[in-house]
């Protein structure tokens, strides 16, 4: 497997971890409201933030809050829209390309640069880290949550 096929993969993943937690959420049929809006938040973020590194990354992009207000059928629609544009900008990339610097401005003003390799990386991982903080929150609000481990993902053929 070469570095760009690990990326789709990885963003194959992604996606369908995404998926998976938006159908929690929406068999659950509870109203989220109180604690149990903090899981629909913090997905509306992953959203918000894959849509800025996209940006960042020079691929054409809706602009969006890092974190916006999203209902689950906004969620939705956002991430049909993203799987689409992290394909086409995969697809437009080389190995070449992952090793190129970025230059960008974080949310805190503050000027950065990396490599587009670690910015994909990131993306990744930083939502892998909200689906657990959305777990955790599901729980507490007494929902079942999504089970997105990465290696249930392959096991059951949902990633290639």
């Amino acid at each position: 497997m070469d570095r760009l096929d690990h990326y789709r993969r990885l963003f194959t993943y992604d996606d369908w971890a995404n998926r998976e937690v938006l159908k929690s959420m929406k068999s659950q049929g509870q109203k989220l409201t109180g604690s149990a809006a903090q899981p629909l938040r913090l997905l509306a973020h992953v959203i918000g933030a894959e849509w800025l590194w996209l940006q960042r990354l020079g691929a054409p992009a809706g602009q969006m809050a890092v974190w916006p207000e999203l209902g689950r059928e906004e969620c939705e629609t956002q991430l049909d829209l993203l799987s689409v544009a992290w394909e086409r900008y995969l697809e437009a990339s080389s190995d070449e390309h992952l090793g190129h610097t970025v230059a960008y401005v974080n949310s805190k003003g503050e000027p950065w640069s990396s490599r587009v390799e670690d910015i994909l990386e990131h993306v990744v991982i930083h939502a892998a880290y909200h689906r657990g903080q959305i777990a955790a929150e599901a729980r507490k609000a007494g929902m079942t949550p999504a089970y997105t481990d990465f290696i249930h993902a392959a096991r059951t053929k949902a990633i290639p």
